[in-house]
């Protein structure tokens, strides 16, 4: 695997710093070397909230992602400010059910997930992020869905344990998503 640097941005309460722990716990079940670093305005549920993670074979120097090579974009302001700094053959997963812009740039691919809509039909609102890590575990070419079962396993708090069916759902939606 190479360097592989994501970022993750919404509105905070759109489990935009849970999908990138995923990410980075993912990455440390593989025996990647890992940085997570959330970024939150002080409002939490309703501000923004970014998250970068990155996953590579070599140690990680700085855990800041100015050049993502993945942007996940839970809404429009996120999109706007971000999309220009994927870099040139990045990819982009867009929750379509909140943004209806289409990104203009034609050196990357972009995916159109309509996550929240999804998540809202299937009786699990709150996990439209999920739907999307699923996507992009299906589509980048450095990661895999492979695992997901052990980090949810790990990640989601036994006294929440019914959350564990719905995350795997939510990830198994996202990886059969197919538009």
């Amino acid at each position: 695997m190479k360097t592989t640097e994501m970022l993750i941005a919404g509105f905070g309460g759109q489990g935009i710093l849970f999908s990138g722990k995923f990410l980075a716990y993912k990455g440390l079940l593989e025996e990647l070397q890992v940085s997570w670093l959330p970024s939150y305005g002080p409002e939490m549920r309703g501000g923004t909230a970014n998250c970068n993670v990155i996953l590579s074979d070599t140690p990680v120097g700085s855990p800041i992602v100015t050049s993502p090579d993945v942007l996940i974009a839970m809404n429009l302001p996120s999109l706007e400010k971000y999309v220009n700094t994927v870099v040139a053959g990045g990819q982009i997963y867009v929750d379509s059910s909140l943004i209806d812009v289409k990104v203009e740039r034609d050196d990357v691919e972009v995916f159109y997930i309509p996550a929240t809509q999804m998540a809202k039909d299937e009786g699990i609102s709150t996990l439209a992020n999920m739907i999307i890590v699923g996507h992009l575990l299906e589509n980048h070419p450095e990661l895999s869905f492979e695992g997901v079962e052990e980090v949810v396993e790990k990640l989601v708090p036994a006294k929440k344990a019914a959350l564990k069916e719905l995350n795997m759902k939510a990830l198994s939606l996202g990886k059969n998503y197919n538009k």
